[in-house]
């Protein structure tokens, strides 16, 4: 994949690493919702900058596309359309900052505690020759776990359709079809015969 030098890659790790830590704190010290949004775009892509050098090109397009994308271009829109009352969020922030710094603690602690543990051993799926992790990762989802694979989609797709119907405004100007009244329907209400 990717053939970096060792210093090369030592210092674009640090870089990204860097752009990273900068845009995640000024993501939660901004004052302007956009800017944040905004911010955690910029992580985004950075992060997806730390996957490419762990050559895992998967995670790093699906970080581009999916989140970047499609879930802060919807962060994007809803802070632009929404009047959000910054001054009295502002007055909050205080209220709740022991928790954030408990919170912190903790993922602090659970991460040293993760780094200082010895590598666990994974179970290996044999590539069968293919050196792309795309291709590896394809060859894995539609052959050994294609059914968990199409049960999920449609989970999915189930879902989207019940979030539709549950978000859809009742207007009763529009046209909508009542099952219960095609099911109730005879004859007579549907065909009129004239003689002409």
């Amino acid at each position: 994949m990717f053939d970096i030098s060792g210093w090369l890659q030592q210092g674009l790790f640090w870089g990204l690493s860097t752009i990273v830590v900068f845009s995640a704190l000024m993501v939660v010290s901004s004052r302007n919702p956009v800017r944040g949004a905004l911010f955690l775009v910029l992580a985004f892509v950075a992060s997806s900058g730390l996957w490419l050098l762990l050559q895992a090109e998967f995670l790093a397009l699906v970080l581009i596309l999916v989140y970047v994308g499609a879930v802060m271009t919807l962060f994007l829109f809803v802070v632009m359309m929404l009047n959000i009352d910054t001054e009295s969020s502002q007055k909050k922030w205080v209220r709740y900052f022991p928790f954030a710094i408990l919170v912190a603690l903790f993922a602090i602690g659970v991460t040293v505690y993760v780094l200082h543990q010895t590598p666990f051993a994974t179970n290996a799926v044999s590539l069968g020759g293919v050196t792309n992790n795309i291709k590896a990762l394809g060859n894995v989802l539609y052959t050994h776990y294609v059914l968990a694979f199409e049960l999920a989609a449609m989970i999915l797709l189930a879902a989207i359709v019940a979030a539709i119907c549950l978000a859809l405004p009742e207007q009763r100007d529009r046209l909508i079809q009542a099952p219960e009244d095609q099911v109730k329907v005879t004859k007579a209400d549907r065909l009129k015969i004239v003689k002409m």
